[in-house]
């Protein structure tokens, strides 16, 4: 109908009426709390490019996700820093039944058993190279060997009670390898996050100090995804749920609402997009600069997510938003 019989202006004239009609929720539940979990070292250890988070001892990531299930987040998402004299080739850490990750996720499942623990499942943090997966001599990183690798940590990982793990190396094939190997040892319930169009971003600068998870030698592009290539993601999507992920995600997500948006409507699955580490530094480097506001711009940033069609935010303003949101 024409003006002045439709006036879209009456359903945003107040705040119940615009509370009402709106078509993309914002709750605490949907969102991830990434945790930096360091075996040794002091108790919390500031991360300089990521002003607010640390990385923790096994103890206070307890006290961290204590603090994540009484805000009412969907799960916490456990990353492992290993110290240069944990680190080897293979990253043969990443399946260490008294690995940080394995601790970590003992310790929380015993103090919160209600919370839901995802295990990011990659050999970078504890590689003496970086690289994420097994490097020939001449430096290529082998695929088939390297998800042989990653399935023995993702089995690991589940044994010290992870609910969900996530594979996050991009090698092809390894939801496949995955999912045979927890089935093999009786862990036919444990679903799979996958990584699936994990593209290689400029945005990952932060997260690299705070694991040490730096390439020694040249980059991930070889196996991480060309940030123009939006029907390759779909595809990867695709291929990794017909290899039985149970989710699927798309990382970075801020500057890939477009590739949320396609690989929802593809998949048809739960779909996750990861805040990443430089996107949350930005935010916080334009809030203290008095730029913006900051709660303001975070909110509408992780309703934009929602609104492309990811069902999970994993988000390292995780805490504060869910804080926001109860007034």
């Amino acid at each position: 109908m024409a003006f002045p019989a439709t006036r879209p202006r009456r359903l945003r004239s107040s705040a119940p009426l615009r509370d009402l009609v709106r078509e993309t929720d914002l709750g605490a539940g949907r969102l991830v709390l990434p945790l930096f979990v360091a075996a040794e070292g002091p108790p919390r250890a500031p991360i300089a490019a990521m002003p607010v988070v640390d990385r923790v001892s096994v103890a206070e990531a307890v006290k961290d996700a204590g603090e994540a299930c009484a805000l009412g987040l969907g799960a916490v998402l456990l990353f492992g820093w290993a110290g240069p004299q944990d680190k080897d080739e293979q990253g043969s850490g990443a399946w260490d039944e008294q690995g940080v990750v394995q601790l970590v996720t003992r310790a929380i499942k015993d103090a919160h058993p209600e919370l839901l623990v995802i295990t990011d499942t990659c050999l970078c943090q504890y590689t003496s190279h970086g690289h994420c997966g097994f490097v020939r001599e001449d430096g290529t990183v082998e695929n088939d060997a390297s998800i042989e690798l990653i399935a023995r940590a993702a089995v690991s990982q589940a044994r010290a009670g992870a609910d969900m793990v996530a594979p996050s190396d991009m090698m092809d094939g390894r939801i496949g390898a995955v999912r045979a190997a927890l089935d093999a040892e009786g862990l036919t319930n444990t679903p799979i996050l996958a990584y699936s169009a994990k593209f290689a971003s400029a945005f990952y600068g932060p997260f690299r100090e705070a694991v040490g998870s730096a390439p020694a030698f040249g980059d991930r592009r070889g196996y991480q995804m060309d940030p123009g290539n939006g029907e390759e993601a779909v595809r990867e999507a695709l291929l990794d749920v017909q290899e039985g992920a149970d989710i699927v995600m798309v990382k970075p997500a801020l500057p890939y609402l477009d590739v949320i948006r396609r690989v929802k409507d593809a998949t048809k699955l739960p779909v996750a997009a990861y805040n990443v580490s430089g996107e949350y530094a930005m935010v916080k480097a334009a809030a203290a600069a008095g730029y913006l506001d900051e709660r303001a711009v975070v909110l509408e940033t992780l309703t934009a997510f929602r609104r492309a069609g990811a069902d999970i935010v994993i988000t390292y303003h995780a805490k504060d938003a869910a804080r926001w949101l109860q007034t």
